[in-house]
This record gives structure tokens, sequence and C-alpha cells, in this order.
């Protein structure tokens, strides 16, 4: 096989002047095998994709960033929490270019901002979420206790009396709006050729105009907000020197014929 049918084969081409004696390609070549991302591995510090794990305030311009936001980030070792390494992942927030430190916290299971941000406080409740409560496992345990069972029947009765109104009017709901398939059928796809006549018609119009996008039905609104626009007075002022300029010459013409007449 030729040297140019084996790089192909497994992606890489060894020169002629290699020696395996003295190792890898990476090391023939002098560089690392994590290229641009090791630059700075003799300090300890690797280069690598953060994900922003919570909403935070920017420290330099106040601006918010979201949970999710990936940064490329520098990240070395700080410490240790008993056999558990501590990370430092160092950034800059892409708004002004504030650099943000931020390292793991093994102990909590939990990030914690070192410098350059602070972190957003959202607080919620089951009641807020909408949502259920779990039980924890002291619930649980207690839970499986006959006595405590018998203790807390009659509390739960009691809930159960005032949650089954509601629930009884959200069945009827989802009965009177799923009863009938045939009809929630015909309804969404009599909406859905509306959507499409309102789509083809809206793009016809952006063609007639020259647009290359579609634009939005017209409203009261929009009437109003245009209705307000004024041009600018360079323009109204050239537009009657113009108009005087017109009957300037358009008087003279008459003067010259009244003479040649």
């Amino acid at each position: 096989m030729s040297s140019l049918a084996a790089a192909r084969a497994d992606n890489f081409y060894y020169p002629p002047e290699w020696d395996p004696k003295k190792g890898g390609l990476n090391k023939f070549h002098g560089q690392h095998a994590l290229r641009e991302r090791a630059r700075k591995i003799d300090q300890g510090i690797l280069i690598i994709r953060f994900e922003m794990p919570f909403n935070i305030w920017c420290g330099g311009c106040e601006s918010m960033i979201a949970k999710g936001v990936r940064f490329n980030a520098e990240k070395k070792q700080v410490g240790n929490y008993y056999s558990t390494k501590i990370w430092s992942f160092t950034m800059k927030s892409a708004c002004c270019k504030h650099e943000i430190v931020i390292q793991t916290d093994p102990q909590n299971c939990e990030y914690v901002i070192i410098s350059g941000a602070r972190r957003k406080i959202e607080e919620y409740d089951a009641e807020d979420a909408e949502t259920l409560v779990l039980p924890v496992d002291d619930d649980r345990s207690k839970l499986a206790d006959p006595f405590k069972r018998l203790e807390h029947q009659e509390g739960d009765m009691k809930k159960k009396k005032e949650a089954e109104p509601v629930l009884v009017r959200l069945q009827r709901v989802s009965d009177a709006r799923h009863s009938d398939d045939y009809a929630l059928n015909k309804s969404l796809r009599a909406r859905l050729r509306d959507q499409k006549k309102r789509v083809a018609e809206e793009e016809a119009n952006s063609r007639k105009a020259g647009l290359g996008i579609r634009l939005l039905p017209s409203s009261a609104e929009d009437a109003a907000a245009a209705s307000r626009v004024k041009f600018a007075g360079k323009f109204e002022r050239n537009r009657k020197d113009k108009r005087g300029n017109d009957s300037s010459k358009l008087n003279f013409f008459w003067i010259i014929h009244f003479f040649c007449s």
C-alpha cells in the first residue's frame, strides 16, 4: 500500500524521516494532541467549552447571562475536597469581555461564583410552580407506619374533599373538549387551511412589493403610528422651493407670451 493510500486508510501520514523510537507524531511535530486547547498546558490550564449552570448577572455591565450559554473557559485545578478535585473555570463574558471565575463545590454538589458576576436568585415553591410536592424520605417512612397513617387520616380526608370539586371540574372540561374526536379534527383542519391561505396571501403581497420577507397583516395601531410620522423639514422646504420655482417659470412664460402676442 502506498503512503497516500495508508494516510487515507487510518487518517495519519507518517513522513519518511519519522522514527517510531522517538515517539508519536505529535512529539515529532512538536505539538500537543489537543492543539490550541493545550497552549497553556504547561501552567496546568486546559481550554474547554463551559456551559453556564444557572442564570447570572455580569459584574461588568449588569447584563443577564442565561443558563446554558457556552464559553471558552480556562480549566485548572485549584484544590481538593478529600480525594475530589476542585476545578476553576475562567472565562470572559460576550457582552463586555469581563472576566468571570466559577469553581466547583464538591461538598455541596454545586458551582460557586468566585468573581466577576453574581448569581440570579430564583426561588419558587410548589404553589408558584403549580407542581406536586413529592414526599421526602421521612414522610415515606411515616406512611409505612400504621399509627402515623391513622393519625393523619382525618387531615388526608379533608384535603381529598377540598380537591375533589376541582378534579371533577377538570374531568368535565376534559370530557367536553375530547368527547367528539371527529369535530375536533374537523375544526383543527379548517383552522390549518385558513392559516395556509392567509400565509399564501401574505407571501403574494410581499412578492408584489418586492420584499423578501412576509409582512404581517395591517392593523389600526400600525395606521395610527404611520400617521404620526413626520418627514424632515429639509424635505418640506425643498418641496416648497420647487413649487415656487415652477410657479415663477409659469408666470414668466405667460408674460413672454403676452408681449409676443
